[in-house]
């Protein structure tokens, strides 16, 4: 966790903003493409191994630009949808952790189709449809409880969602060839490895354990007409608002609570920061 803020404050000034807004123009190229000639993209923008490895290297961008859903309405639809999510979590996230989410899932992609290429002898043609899960995946960690329609008829939450897909993926994993495996391990590699490196393992220490339960017994045992609460940014209490909501944020290092403005867009503490830096 320390390791990828220290990373962040080094690179952070080269993360690319908005980045979900040129994905969705690349899918948004790619839907007319398949509108006007699906096989102007498996012919010069697919990611092809055998392609690439005789100079055809714009394809590792270029593959990008398949659509995640065929059709012009339903397309269109899933274009937003993939937009609010990128800008959700690009949001919540940081810029730059959204960035290095996404570049991991590319190169996932990339690598898996030369490495399948050289060792299999055939190309693969990967599209990304993995990496669309992995947004997918991701936003559905980040909001499990989020309602989607399912068939835009039937409302359903995102981690059942994720599960239902999840589970396909695992099966192919199992039950698939090498190759397969190969594919599945590769492409999705951006999930296991981002959110092992970003997870916050501070929560399951003893101590820390420790030191939160000591922290609800001193907050039970606060005599009546005092705070519970308060806002480490803009220091409301509860008695701000009836309505005032505070959460404790998992990833900041220390006791730190924050009313409902402030969680998801406060700068995280890694232990080198003092309270006053947050505002």
């Amino acid at each position: 966790m320390k390791f990828f803020y220290k990373l962040e404050r080094k690179y952070g000034k080269y993360a690319i903003h908005n980045l979900m807004y040129y994905l969705v123009v690349l899918y948004g190229i790619g839907l007319i493409i398949s509108l006007w000639n699906p096989m102007i993209y498996y012919r010069y923008l697919a990611l092809d191994g055998n392609a690439i490895l005789h100079g055809e290297i714009w394809r590792i961008v270029t593959f990008l630009c398949y659509p995640p859903v065929p059709g012009l309405f339903f397309g269109i639809l899933a274009l937003y949808m993939y937009y609010s999510m990128g800008q959700t979590l690009e949001r919540v996230w940081g810029a730059f952790r959204f960035n290095v989410y996404v570049l991991l899932g590319v190169l996932g992609h990339v690598l898996a189709e030369l490495v399948i290429t050289l060792a299999f002898g055939y190309s693969p043609n990967l599209l990304p449809v993995a990496l669309d899960f992995s947004l997918f995946f991701a936003f559905a960690l980040t909001f499990p409880d989020v309602e989607f329609l399912l068939m835009y008829l039937i409302p359903i939450k995102a981690k059942w969602l994720a599960t239902a897909e999840g589970a396909v993926y695992l099966y192919y994993l199992i039950a698939g060839d090498l190759a397969t495996r190969v594919e599945i391990i590769m492409t999705m590699a951006n999930v296991i490895v981002f959110f092992l490196l970003t997870r916050n393992y501070n929560r399951i220490n003893p101590k820390e354990m420790k030191r939160r339960h000591d922290f609800k017994t001193q907050v039970r045992m606060k005599p009546q007409g005092r705070t519970r609460h308060r806002c480490a940014v803009c220091g409301r209490t509860e008695q701000d608002g009836p309505g005032m909501e505070f959460r404790y944020c998992s990833k900041c290092v220390g006791n730190y609570e924050y009313c409902q403005d402030h969680l998801y867009t406060h700068k995280h503490v890694t232990g080198e920061e003092k309270p006053d830096q947050l505002k």
